[in-house]
């Protein structure tokens, strides 16, 4: 895996727009095993990333029990004996729980990236679709070069996240995505297919859109851009605008559930509707920086039938 280092000129509120003035300088061979750490090991993202990498480089996973990211000691001590040549941080305090704990979500989502960023030689960072308020409606993706303007705890730690980071570290890859499904977290968008496969009504939102991250996609592009990439700023997702309404129908579609019986289970709400503790922005679509990504209903339609979600899978289960 071949790392670059590259320095910015401007690290403050632009620096997603000074990525591409940097200079890269090879730092390791591809054909090299390379030493990865990754924090927040065992939620969604960090066990693929897991799964992707460790067939080819040393990988040590912690999950919380294992590192407290929010404990600079401690971080440096694990980092001493590991030895890692890249730490990969996936580790996140998520939306609600934010609001409902701003405490806890300045710990994990600000000082951890930090902690983890001053110790690590090179440091891969997650961040979100919610640094942008996303007032505007039918307006282009959100670029890197888009300010941000979070409008709830998530979005604002999330961003004071990146700041503390490309303090610390100029080797930095900081990875915004949005709405990230795959197997093993129960979302409403990764849980939506068998849900309305077993006939269980579904609540989903119509007025709130995004792009939508299939996380096989997302571990793929994660490894392309800090295999080739110069250090920055990216966005990572699927291309093309959904609701969780609209997810919901293709869904629906791709499982071979009659219209009939999409309409009767898919149970339209607001968000307003849905009552949680933190505001959603409205729109907060991004476009991938490295290159564009595929459809969203082509990802969908392989999380689907990797799942077993279709009609074939379902005579698979019979046999």
């Amino acid at each position: 895996m071949a790392f670059h280092r590259s320095l910015a000129d401007n690290l403050g509120a632009d620096y997603g727009r000074n990525q591409r003035i940097h200079r890269p300088l090879s730092n390791t061979q591809p054909a090299q095993q390379v030493k990865i750490v990754i924090t927040g090991a065992n939620g969604l993202v960090g066990k693929a990333l897991s799964n992707a990498l460790e067939a080819q480089h040393d990988v040590a996973s912690f999950g919380h029990r294992d590192l407290d990211i929010t404990d600079g000691n401690a971080v440096r001590c694990a980092f001493e004996n590991a030895q890692p040549d890249v730490v990969i941080n996936c580790a996140v305090v998520q939306v609600d729980a934010c609001e409902l704990d701003p405490k806890l979500a300045e710990a994990v989502n600000v000082a951890g990236p930090r902690n983890l960023a001053l110790a690590a030689p090179r440091f891969v960072h997650f961040s979100t679709n919610y640094v942008f308020d996303g007032e505007q409606l039918d307006r282009p993706p959100y670029t890197i070069s888009d300010e941000p303007r979070p409008i709830n705890v998530y979005g604002r730690t999330k961003l004071q996240g990146e700041h503390a980071v490309i303090e610390v570290n100029p080797q930095f890859f900081i990875i915004r995505t949005a709405w990230v499904y795959g197997p093993g977290k129960p979302s409403f968008l990764a849980a939506v297919p068998a849900n309305l496969r077993e006939g269980k009504p579904v609540k989903a939102i119509t007025d709130a859109y995004s792009t939508t991250t299939y996380v096989n996609d997302l571990v793929a592009q994660t490894i392309e851009i800090i295999e080739g990439a110069e250090y920055g700023l990216y966005h990572v997702a699927n291309s093309g605008v959904s609701s969780y309404y609209d997810f919901a129908l293709e869904a629906a579609r791709l499982i071979g559930l009659p219209e009939s019986e999409a309409d009767r289970l898919i149970v339209k709400v607001t968000e307003s509707e849905m009552n949680r503790p933190a505001r959603r922005p409205r729109w907060t679509p991004l476009e991938s920086t490295l290159k564009p990504m595929r459809l969203w209903k082509a990802a969908l339609a392989e999380y689907i039938a990797d799942e077993g979600f279709t009609e074939e899978g379902r005579e698979e289960e019979k046999k």
